[in-house]
């Protein structure tokens, strides 16, 4: 007997139950599969003479950070084990037992301001300029950067001339200065050193919809003006060219002899990469 004929004979109620709860069973793995993971637990470095509190300690002096925190992405960072805390103030503050209990006045390992007592010992203010000690603060968790800012071009955080909190504010929303995860929204993290880029274009590249880092790597790269590409490759992954009785079109124009000049941009042929006035090929 076939498994319809058998499925007939089951009493109505019957099989109605079952696919009442094959369907609850399928909605509840759907749900577990788009649950979204809001915590990160993390293995901060022991400090000697110093212990983590956790975040809600830093509430009774910094109430107004603290509130605004809670909305940051590193507020969501916790230590692991039986006794977790939320670890986010003090993941990049250090342990602020000594801080607390102080009053304020012996300073966390990294507070990275000036104008209060200073404490004698490891757990004060370090004694490094404090644009480094962002940068150093920083790389313990994200090593992958500090070696992209080792690449030959980037923007200039090691020299001391930029922070990592210009463009990531770690006190308040998502870490970009632009907010939300929008492209058009974190490209406002780039224009507000590089306005010009902006606009407004009679002509726009429609790479510029697709953000900034569609073509420039935001941290370091081994290209000049930290480009993904060196070269004209950079430009054909979105501009399809096709070979024809041996000659390169790109756009249905005669390519062949051009490519062979320098990149696009180098080349003399389409310098406004961004958007042009006057020309909709780009060209000045």
């Amino acid at each position: 007997m076939s498994i319809r004929n058998r499925i007939k004979k089951l009493p109505a109620g019957l099989v109605r139950w079952g696919v009442l709860s094959a369907a609850v069973m399928v909605m509840f793995a759907v749900m577990i599969a788009c649950t979204t993971v809001n915590r990160a637990v993390v293995v901060l470095p022991e400090y000697p003479g110093a212990n983590y509190i956790g975040s809600k300690e830093c509430e009774q002096c910094h109430d107004t950070i603290y509130r605004d925190f809670l909305t940051a992405d590193h507020a969501r960072l916790i230590t692991g084990g039986a006794n977790a805390l939320n670890a986010g103030c003090e993941s990049c503050h250090g342990p602020g037992s000594v801080h607390s209990d102080s009053g304020g006045e012996t300073l966390p390992p990294f507070s990275f301001t000036s104008g209060r007592p200073q404490a004698n010992g490891s757990l004060g203010r370090q004694g490094v300029d404090p644009a480094r000690a962002i940068e150093d603060v920083c790389f313990q968790c994200h090593a992958e950067i500090r070696g992209q800012f080792n690449l030959p071009h980037h923007h200039p955080v090691p020299e001391g001339k930029m922070t990592c909190t210009q463009c990531h504010p770690p006190h308040k929303g998502t870490a970009h200065i632009g907010g939300a995860k929008r492209l058009a929204s974190r490209d406002q993290t780039c224009l507000q050193c590089h306005p010009q880029q902006k606009g407004p274009h009679v002509f726009e590249h429609e790479a510029m919809r697709e953000g900034c880092t569609s073509c420039h790597m935001p941290h370091g790269s081994v290209n000049a003006k930290m480009l993904t590409e060196r070269d004209s490759n950079l430009c054909l992954k979105c501009h399809f060219q096709q070979v024809q009785g041996g000659n390169i079109l790109i756009g249905g124009i005669d390519h062949t002899t051009r490519l062979q000049q320098g990149s696009c941009w180098t080349a003399g042929c389409h310098e406004a990469v961004h958007g042009s006035r006057v020309n909709s090929s780009l060209r000045y």
